[in-house]
């Protein structure tokens, strides 16, 4: 027969085992529905490739030519294909070699410029009834006052103009569905003013800079300027951007990765936003 004291000391033991096993159950709990709660979600802010991917009217278009798609002698299932495609065209990346002389080629671009926290400035209310719209200083001042805050240092910054919706249609995206050099002038779509470009550059310090559109110039720009501006300053930019209607002003993250193209000065981009819920 146990003592009392052996049968208090047993009790208390249990007690406390039990106290330590739900403690640890709540804890391991608590800590399965935090890190729940954090699980970001996936935006993919990238077109697909394809014979309907939207290019520069001088460049050459995206080609997919089958090598191979069926069964082999040996019984198994096999598929490969080879492509063409120009650097710039869909969803890709302007590396600042594009317009400016001695700055950093795709493979060149550190991979800090093209991942990290990312804002978005909606302007599709500005550029809806108008295509040649151009995004400016105002624009980006009246989103720090809505957001009390400036752009953060090292952000992507993202320009939702609303006109990926008319992606792939050329003659509503691009303005004209026609091709060749003298489609050129035809051009009509959104873009960045190069007094914006020019004030971002002096007065913010920016990773990288894209948009829903063909360029970050405007559709009728002659000269580029906005690209020059950035490009200048080793800012990359990202070209035909889509889904930007699904991300919040701010408190999200952008990873954005081309194909590693030695020296080139442009690439396909695979590019998604990481949103908090």
């Amino acid at each position: 027969m146990k003592t009392r004291p052996t049968y208090l000391f047993g009790s208390l033991l249990m007690l406390s085992l039990l106290f330590i096993g739900c403690k640890e159950q709540t804890e391991s709990t608590e800590e399965d529905t935090s890190t729940k709660e954090i699980q970001p979600k996936i935006v993919d802010l990238s077109h697909e490739y394809s014979r309907e991917t939207i290019y520069w009217v001088t460049a050459k278009e995206f080609e997919l030519d089958t090598v191979f798609e069926g069964h082999t002698e040996k019984g198994y299932y096999y598929s490969a294909n080879n492509f063409t495609t120009a650097e710039h065209g869909g969803t890709h990346i302007d590396a600042p070699i594009h317009f400016a002389e001695g700055r950093q080629a795709v493979n060149e671009i550190p991979l800090e410029k093209l991942i990290g926290d990312a804002i978005k400035i909606d302007v599709s209310a500005r550029a809806s009834n108008n295509p040649d719209y151009e995004v400016s200083i105002e624009d980006f001042t009246n989103w720090e006052t809505k957001e009390q805050t400036t752009i953060p240092d090292g952000s992507i910054v993202l320009l939702y103009t609303g006109y990926s919706k008319f992606y792939p249609d050329k003659l509503k995206y691009l303005g004209t569905d026609q091709r060749g050099e003298e489609a050129v002038k035809l051009l009509h779509f959104p873009g960045l003013s190069p007094a914006a470009a020019d004030w971002l550059v002096k007065n913010r310090n920016i990773n990288a800079i894209g948009l829903d559109t063909p360029s970050i110039d405007y559709g009728q720009s002659q000269n580029f300027e906005s690209h020059v501006i950035l490009l200048s300053e080793n800012i990359p930019a990202f070209e035909n951007l889509t889904n930007l209607e699904g991300l919040p002003s701010q408190g999200f993250e952008v990873i954005a990765l081309p194909m590693k193209i030695k020296g080139g000065s442009g690439a396909p981009l695979r590019i998604i936003a990481l949103v908090k819920e």
